[in-house]
């Protein structure tokens, strides 16, 4: 074998060709390659021990650690289906992942399964914990199972199911606009195809560090894996509490590459930085959100010797166009042009191509279109569809159809193939790089019971890409106390969801011709009256 296919071939060429070299650092510690494929082949042994099945999912609720990669890649080498959670998200929505996609095995720290324990009652297709730490003060509950990583780590070398390229891989659970979280299904050959496609333009090589900032259940944070093993790179896990924790990593790792979204470059800019980062920093990249203007300039003027590359892509797909460094003085509004082995089109709602500059949306074809959404034909049929016959790429002589990813989103191409983006079709918000459902704010806001109706929507802001604003009013026959309702939805949403600001009027709020609260009416008005 001298080419990967598969997920965790990765960590194996790798290893083959350089069992020595760093492969993923944590604090103090360092994996080598030969150290990481071990425990992985070992982690897919004690998961075949365990009974899984080809196909089965396994969830991993872990913040960045040794024990959070081996499971990624674990997992797939025994033939399952990884399941990354982010560890920001509270209980509620932690036991719905496990739910919607029959999770059979969890990944988890004792003190995380403390948070989520009573939601795992209603987890009827969990059979197994695996805890990172000692069991010794933890009783079984029920049917489940509770071992911890030694023992799991301990079990005899099995051989894992027989899969290929375009088996399941991992379910992404990314924000729906019905307000439940949609899972993203993916392949091997979806991860491997982005993980050459995304190391071939960034240029990434074996002597590459890179800071893994970003969150691992996020399609870009993932990916920093993915491309550092690919060419046998390290990476450095990091669970910054503070914008100066990336800058100190920076620094004392010598990192070479960095992906991060645009609320978190805001921040660097306002630090200070050491001279010396722009001499090993070789590139910065920008996803999940449009880089303003300003925090791009402050950061070239920190990083002058640094490449920057501005990314757009969407879970569906993984990532879809990138503008060159070469391409940023000129362009710097460009979301760029299509990555290595993807096409992307602008189409009309007929399908037909858009002309130069005609606002279309933006389809994206090729070896990374997602395999759809988990046990959702629905929301899979609106997102995930046949190409036109029309197309460009699908002659009239080819019979089986093609399916693409459309986006939503729109955008508009240039003369010389630069594309821009104008807009979401939809009601999704996107702050702090994560996209959110109005309808998911609103659902917590109505859980709390202190509110009678409400109505969320985003609000460009320079620092997060939107802020998410509320409407609400009072519950029948009483009073709105938004400093409660505020520490109520702290309580029950990861940070990024909770809303920035609570508007209190006197109810009942306006309904479009369908006798839905009127969302665009209500936003739309509230930007005039605050003069943004």
């Amino acid at each position: 074998m001298t080419d990967s296919t598969l997920l965790h071939e990765l960590i194996h060429l790798s290893a083959n060709r350089s069992p020595d070299s760093p492969a993923l650092t944590y604090g103090k510690l360092t994996l080598s390659y030969a150290e990481l494929q071990n425990a992985t082949a070992g982690f897919a042994s004690g998961l075949m021990s365990l009974g899984l099945q080809r196909g089965e999912r396994v969830a991993i609720y872990l913040e960045k650690r040794f024990e959070t990669v081996v499971a990624s890649f674990g997992t797939p080498a025994a033939g399952g289906v990884f399941v990354p959670i982010n560890p920001l998200l509270k209980a509620e929505q932690v036991g719905y992942i496990l739910r919607d996609c029959n999770v059979r095995v969890l990944v988890t720290s004792p003190e995380r399964l403390e948070l989520v324990r009573e939601t795992l009652l209603e987890c009827h297709d969990l059979r197994h914990i695996v805890l990172t730490d000692s069991t010794e003060s933890l009783a079984t509950g029920g049917t489940l199972n509770i071992c911890d990583w030694t023992y799991i780590l301990s079990q005899p070398p099995t051989a894992g199911h027989r899969i290929i390229d375009t088996d399941m891989l991992g379910i992404l659970y990314t924000s729906g606009s019905t307000g439940k979280p949609k899972g993203v299904v993916l392949s091997h050959r979806n991860m491997v195809a982005g993980a050459k496609s995304v190391a071939s333009y960034l240029e990434n090589r074996a002597d590459d560090t890179l800071l893994a900032a970003l969150p691992l259940s996020f399609d870009a944070g993932f990916s920093q894996l993915t491309t550092s093993f690919l060419v046998g790179a390290r990476v450095i896990l990091l669970n910054y509490l503070l914008p100066r924790d990336v800058v100190r990593a920076l620094e004392r790792e010598k990192v070479t590459g960095l992906t991060a979204v645009p609320p978190l470059y805001l921040q660097l800019t306002q630090l200070e930085w050491p001279s010396t980062i722009t001499e090993h920093l070789r590139y910065f990249a920008n996803t999940g959100g449009r880089m303003p203007r300003e925090t791009l300039t402050a950061l070239r003027q920190r990083l002058p010797k640094s490449k920057p590359f501005l990314m757009y892509g969407l879970t569906e797909a993984f990532r879809s166009t990138y503008l060159p460094p070469s391409e940023v003085d000129q362009r710097p509004d460009s979301i760029g042009k299509a990555i290595p082995n993807a096409e992307i089109l602008v189409l009309r709602e007929d399908g037909s191509p858009c002309a130069p500059n005609e606002p279309g949306e933006l389809v994206h074809r090729g070896a990374l279109v997602g395999m759809g959404y988990w046990n959702d034909p629905e929301k899979t049929a609106e997102r995930y569809k046949p190409l036109p016959a029309h197309a460009p790429g699908r002659e009239a002589g080819l019979v089986l159809p093609e399916i693409a990813v459309f986006s939503g989103d729109t955008v508009r191409m240039d003369e010389e193939g630069f594309l821009y983006f104008i807009g979401r079709r939809d009601e999704m918000m996107k702050t702090s790089g994560y996209r959110v459902s109005p309808t998911e704010v609103e659902e917590v806001l109505y859980a709390t019971r202190m509110v009678g109706e409400c109505v969320a929507f985003g609000v460009d802001d320079d620092r997060l890409g939107q802020s998410i604003q509320v409407i609400a009013t009072p519950p029948a026959g009483g009073t709105l106390n938004v400093d409660a309702l505020l520490a109520e939805c702290r309580a029950r949403m990861p940070a990024y969801m909770v809303p920035g600001g609570i508007d209190v009027r006197e109810g009942p709020l306006p309904r479009n011709p369908n006798g839905k609260i009127d969302r665009k009416t209500l936003s739309t008005v509230w930007v005039e009256q605050q003069n943004l």
